[in-house]
């Protein structure tokens, strides 16, 4: 087993020390797409000692363009990534403790399935959960490692509590108007490279190297363009004065189903005005959509959407809170 990492170990900055830390050190990985999957790989190539994987999601034809743990098997079988990715990475590396969990990340049970972890990191597909993720790092005062990929784009950030500035110091939470993979696409290279940088920023937190990225880092690697921004504690940032309200609820999305029907309402719990124009041009590029000043009908997979002015959504033709949580996340945005 020692020849496993020899190559690492050769490298001044991990070293023999380094090794056993990593050894003895555990990463969360919140989402398992694109991002996920590459963090996942590389931390369990570089010998960390127990990694957790968490997402809701089953495997789909589209996600093996860029989902490097997935196999068109995994979709024969109808494996949730999180299991898929336990079975493969098991075999990558069975010195370790991998563990695929199949569950929907929310307010009422983060706290517990990031306790004891040494490093978070986000595999993430929307804004709410990564807010809810800032703020469940601060409080636990466990460093995370932030990343986004959309199409040619990526962005990534680290985060030591209380020692940097945090994901709300350089953003607002909004509705509605974000690129997601699903309106505006993603080449394969876009989240190899963030979720590259994204593990390498693990290691040195689990290594106790002081030389983390302390600005966001904004590519895109279509046209060649890598940017280092400066971040600034906000004077009025919640969760850097614990105030943790995504944390406590006072955010982020809730799902109710319908009662006489097969339709489940998903609604922000602060609303905010939804430009129509815009939502529309987004979601032209993917299925049918048609509005008026009331409402927005979306038709995407099999099922109908219907999103009012202030952010709720019911979708229609399921039951499955979860499933229409995914899609809400998926397709209107944060």
């Amino acid at each position: 087993m020692k020849d496993r990492y020899s190559r690492q170990v050769i490298f001044p900055e991990i070293g023999e020390a380094g090794q056993q830390k990593l050894g003895r050190s555990s990463a969360v990985i919140i989402g398992c797409g694109a991002l996920g999957t590459v963090i996942a790989s590389t931390l369990v190539r570089a010998g960390v000692g127990k990694i957790r994987i968490i997402d809701r999601d089953f495997i789909e034809y589209h996600n093996l363009q860029r989902q490097i743990l997935f196999d068109e098997n995994d979709i024969e079988l109808r494996l949730p990534k999180a299991i898929a990715a336990e079975r493969h990475l098991k075999t990558i590396n069975s010195s370790i403790q991998i563990e695929g969990i199949v569950s929907d990340v929310n307010y009422t049970n983060i706290e517990d399935l990031v306790a004891g972890f040494d490093v978070i990191l986000d595999g993430l597909d929307n804004l709410e959960t990564r807010y809810l993720v800032n703020d469940v790092a601060l409080k636990k005062n466990i460093p995370w490692i932030y990343g986004a990929a959309v199409s040619s784009l990526g962005m990534s950030l680290t985060v030591v509590p209380h020692k940097t500035p945090c994901l709300q110091c350089f953003s607002s939470y909004t509705t509605g108007s974000l690129m997601t993979c699903d309106t505006s696409g993603v080449i394969g290279p876009a989240p190899l490279v963030i979720g590259a940088l994204q593990s390498v920023e693990a290691l040195k937190i689990l290594v106790g190297s002081e030389d983390i990225n302390r600005s966001l880092l904004s590519i895109d690697i279509w046209n060649n363009d890598y940017r280092h921004l400066k971040i600034n504690f906000r004077d009025d940032c919640p969760s850097c004065h614990d105030r943790y309200v995504f944390l406590d609820g006072k955010f982020g999305s809730e799902t109710a189903k319908l009662c006489g029907q097969n339709a489940v309402q998903v609604r922000v719990r602060q609303p905010a005005q939804i430009d129509f124009r815009v939502l529309s041009g987004r979601l032209a590029k993917i299925g049918k959509v048609d509005f008026n000043e009331f409402l927005l009908n979306f038709n995407v997979d099999g099922r109908q959407m219907v999103v009012f002015p202030d952010g709720r959504a019911i979708v229609n033709n399921t039951s499955d809170e979860m499933l229409a949580r995914g899609l809400y996340a998926k397709y209107i945005g944060s």
